[in-house]
């Protein structure tokens, strides 16, 4: 059985390796180390390991598919951030996003959105006429 000392040594090395860690595999390390070595050791050769694709078009790939299958905003904000530190600039990443508009419709698109522009820091435009108060802002 590991130490305690062991599974954060394991997730350090995740960290190293992804960039960013997440709470479950944080839990999972201490529930099941077993299962989440197991799991990673699939995430290291479909995602990590380097292959046909480089890790900026893996990381879009991931901004794009968490936003079609409606992942935690916290999910795609860490591939948002992975994307940019693997040299995606803001503009790639929403343009990858986009691409789930065709398929999986403007709801999804928008949980997506809202995740990239609170991790680029999006400065918006407001209007100059008052909305009506209780206003939705869905059309």
């Amino acid at each position: 059985m590991a130490t305690d000392e062991e599974k954060r040594a394991y997730l350090d090395e995740m960290v190293r390796q992804r960039g960013y860690v997440l709470d479950y595999h944080k839990g999972m390390v201490t529930a099941d180390f077993e299962t989440m070595q197991a799991f990673n050791a699939l995430l290291e050769t479909a995602y990590l390991r380097p292959r046909s694709l480089d890790r900026k078009t893996k990381e879009l790939l991931f901004c794009l598919s968490l936003t079609v299958i409606r992942a935690g905003k916290g999910h795609i904000q860490s591939h948002i951030r992975a994307a940019l530190d693997a040299g995606a600039t803001p503009e790639e990443i929403l343009e990858a996003i986009e691409l789930c508009l065709p398929e999986a419709g403007v709801v999804a698109f928008q949980a997506g959105f809202e995740a990239w522009r609170e991790v680029v820091h999006l400065a918006t435009i407001e209007p100059t006429v008052k909305a009506f108060e209780g206003g939705s802002g869905t059309n």
